[in-house]
């Protein structure tokens, strides 16, 4: 949530900001603004999208917007609504300095009871001025160059942030630091050209070489370098630079109407990457170097722990089955927000297993630092190199699908549940619970998936014609058993998120427990019905939905005569082990939640209410 722009050097500050926001709009869409160093500290700001913002500047006139410096903010709005006022940047009392922010101060209210005494006065309702107007009093009151206030302020405040300040005294530093929410240094090719964003999508046509900040580090950039120092010792920390390998092509639209339909598009090619090198059917070998030497602690293990939000938490539904199908060791699947609240039970003998796209996932890094503090290793499953998660995590392996900017997730979902297939196939194998001739038809399938995801893409104008029938319903119920029971929730998760339609997922089997109430001629039940072992039972709840006069969409195996003289619309997926199934049963919910979001007129990529990377609670 939120995003993070800031340059410094030789080009149009003001042009690099918006280019930068722009990509940084699925973060955060509510308002969006800029500070610049033209002369004079100005901010400029406005409710909305980016396009809002660039059209307010257009009218400021672009002779005053010439500047070297400048920090820029897509909101993603916490404390205070959406309007003009509480927008980013916020100006300090005095005007002299101006901040960014991503994250939430938790004692920003005693704080700002504090500074109100002092005679602080403030024009908006969030914690991010109060933070710089707690910067600014402790500058003026205990006598402290800008750096090291930005620093003791920072030790006297609870909460995660993300920020970048200017200052019009000091018109050529530029002052960043990081506690639980990301922040990335660039480095530019010219003699003191930097780039601060969130994530790298900004900065990758100006750079490739990056310093990704940890917790408790502040970066001061002046005199055309840059130094970084622990927040609360002091020291100077030795910068470990890295090298980007996001292309810019794979950042832009490539000719699709929005992101999220590219990114469906992209999973049989990100399946794929997310194999190559690791997985060899043609040799019948497979290889994880990233928790190579952690697959003993796997197979040796009482109990996995598998935690994740949203749909990283339906991947990891995913894997329950087929870990304890493969490895016979039981595993737990949690919501990261709940298992870090309720005093879970961790044994050292555990293994966890954290998922988040973005790898920045606030509930699912205070996870990790609880699982680790009771002696539980932790592997991580995230797409960012050098995220938060990975870094926090004791190994783990990246899905390498390439950039997601569509906030609801897609090929997110199927490049973890393979990275995951391939963790349980190793450990099975290992541990002497998986027949090798199995392994090795296994083997096999996963090797054909970007070939059946492939085929399953090719219903996509038949869901659009689908799509149009039930554009309109206020209600659907999504049906799966076993391995598709999360592909069901998945599915729901998806329709909710871009449509606005109230969507449930169940097992098929509970439908009876309460859900077949709401089923009548008016409600769309969608039922993943693949041939597999709960399949007769499946065709027993379309049956009840067919009797109570249900519209029923049905996912099933290619050439499925069965469910097809019964279901109102079926759609075929090519047969594939049921093991394997939701990475391409998944496929045609997604499309359908695509055209019926579409028809819709919603903001496919940028759904109401929502961020793509929650990194604060």
């Amino acid at each position: 949530m939120c995003g993070i722009v800031a340059y410094i050097g030789s080009r149009h500050a003001h042009s690099v900001i918006l280019k930068g926001l722009k990509r940084l709009e699925y973060r955060g869409y509510d308002s969006a603004g800029l500070a610049l160093m033209n002369g004079n500290l100005s901010v400029y700001k406005k409710q909305g999208k980016v396009s809002d913002l660039e059209n307010y500047l257009h009218e400021v006139g672009q002779d005053t917007l010439h500047a070297s410096l400048g920090i820029g903010h897509t909101r993603w709005a916490t404390h205070g609504e959406p309007n003009d006022v509480n927008a980013h940047p916020h100006y300090s009392g005095n005007k002299e300095l101006a901040i960014i922010h991503n994250g939430i101060i938790e004692n920003y209210d005693s704080l700002r009871t504090e500074l109100i005494n002092k005679g602080h006065q403030f024009e908006s309702e969030t914690d991010t001025e109060v933070l710089i107007h707690f910067i600014e009093d402790i500058k003026k009151h205990e006598n402290l160059s800008l750096e090291e206030s930005v620093r003791v302020a920072l030790t006297r405040v609870i909460g995660a942030y993300a920020i970048c300040i200017v200052s019009a005294s000091e018109p050529n530093t530029l002052i960043a630091a990081r506690k639980g929410s990301p922040l990335v240094l660039g480095l530019g090719k010219e003699k003191g050209e930097f780039f601060l964003a969130s994530d790298a999508t900004p900065i990758v046509e100006y750079t490739s070489d990056v310093v990704y900040l940890n917790d408790n580090e502040v970066c001061v950039i002046k005199n055309e370098k840059f130094t970084i120092k622990d927040i609360h010792t002091e020291l100077e920390t030795a910068p470990y630079i890295q090298t980007l390998d996001i292309e810019l092509e794979a950042i832009e639209k490539g000719g699709f109407e929005h992101f999220m339909l590219k990114e469906i598009y992209e999973q049989p090619k990100s399946i794929s990457d997310c194999m190559r090198g690791r997985l060899n059917a043609e040799t019948s070998t497979m290889m994880l170097g990233g928790i190579r030497e952690y697959i003993d602690n796997m197979v040796d293990a009482n109990r996995i722990i598998i935690i994740g939000c949203g749909t990283s938490w339906h991947a990891g539904l995913v894997a329950e089955y087929i870990f304890e199908d493969l490895c016979r060791i039981p595993v737990e699947v949690e919501y990261a927000s709940e298992f870090r609240y309720r005093n879970p039970v961790i044994n050292p003998g555990d293994v966890v297993i954290a998922i988040s796209q973005s790898g920045e996932t606030a509930d699912t890094l205070a996870a990790i630092e609880l699982a680790k503090a009771q002696g539980a290793i932790v592997l991580g499953v995230c797409n960012v190199v050098g995220s938060s998660i990975a870094r926090a995590s004791h190994a783990g392996s990246y899905t390498h699908a390439g950039p997601e900017i569509g906030v609801a997730s897609t090929k997110a979902f199927t490049a973890q549940l393979t990275v995951l297939t391939m963790f349980a196939l190793l450990v099975g194998r290992k541990k002497g619970t998986l027949d090798e001739a199995f392994y090795q038809t296994l083997l096999q399938e996963m090797d054909e998936i970007p070939e059946k995801v492939e085929k399953a893409l090719e219903l996509n104008a038949h869901i659009k014609y689908i799509s149009d029938i039930y554009k309109d319903a206020t209600n659907a119920i999504y049906l799966g058993r076993g391995h598709n029971f999360p592909v069901a929730l998945e599915g729901a998760l998806k329709l909710k998120e871009i449509s606005y339609i109230h969507a449930e997922g169940y097992p098929a089997a509970e439908m009876k427990h309460g859900p077949i109430a709401l089923i009548d001629k008016e409600m769309p039940v969608v039922v993943v019905a693949t041939q597999d072992s709960s399949y007769e039972k499946v065709v027993s709840n379309i049956q009840e939905v067919k009797a109570r006069k249900g519209q029923v969409i049905a996912v099933v195996t290619e050439g499925d005569s069965l469910i097809a003289n019964m279901a109102d619309h079926v759609l075929e997926i090519p047969a594939t082990n049921q093991l394997l199934t939701p990475l391409v049963s998944v496929i045609p919910l997604q499309l359908l939640s695509y055209h019926i979001a579409v028809l819709r007129n919603c903001n496919v990529d940028q759904p109401r209410n929502l961020a793509k990377s929650v990194t604060v609670e």
